[in-house]
């Protein structure tokens, strides 16, 4: 099973500000008429079996004009289990799991790719070395403060660099290969 991180992030490091509003991430480009956007975001999206995320980066979701994942499943990792709105019943499911327990009850239902969100998720996957790869989309904003993409895992992380793409708005994108020791 593959695990996958993608994200934005600003130039110095923050997914969010500290009260968790991700209001500087303007969208630079929506994409052509055919429904084509540049950053492959949809692809990646497309190639995803579930999403798993924390309960922050749920709640900060749930406050969007709509629903973005449409009809990919979404696991939210929290100690409390909430029931979510009912539009959201048959595709959000709650799981107070490991990143390690939930990985392996996956794995064997046969779940192919998993895509890993938020800044305390992500960082918990990566100290148990479950990403496989990363996607960081560094937007040209500083904000001076907020919440990190990286928190202390307790060890160094190898990344091998696979690409890195520039975009007229000032957005650079890198994919990073995880090496596991």
């Amino acid at each position: 099973m593959k695990l996958s991180v993608y994200i934005a992030v600003s130039l110095d490091g923050f997914i969010a500000r500290k009260n968790g509003d991700i209001d500087w991430l303007v969208d630079g480009d929506e994409g052509d008429k055919s429904g084509n956007e540049p950053y492959g975001y949809k692809a990646f999206i497309d190639s995803v079996d579930i999403l798993v995320m924390g309960r922050n980066s749920y709640e900060k979701v749930l406050t969007f004009s709509e629903w973005p994942y449409a009809d990919t499943p979404v696991i939210v990792l929290s100690h409390s289990i909430i029931q979510p709105p009912k539009n959201l019943q048959e595709s959000v499911s709650f799981s107070s799991e490991t990143p390690v327990e939930l990985a392996s009850r996956l794995s064997a239902k046969g779940v192919s790719h998993l895509y890993i969100d938020g800044g305390i998720t992500i960082a918990n996957f990566l100290a148990e070395g479950l990403i496989d790869e990363m996607t960081l989309t560094r937007i040209p904003v500083i904000l001076g403060d907020g919440i990190p993409l990286f928190h202390a895992v307790g060890r160094d992380i190898v990344l091998i660099h696979i690409f890195t793409k520039a975009f007229d708005n000032g957005y650079v994108q890198s994919k990073y290969r995880v090496t596991r020791k």
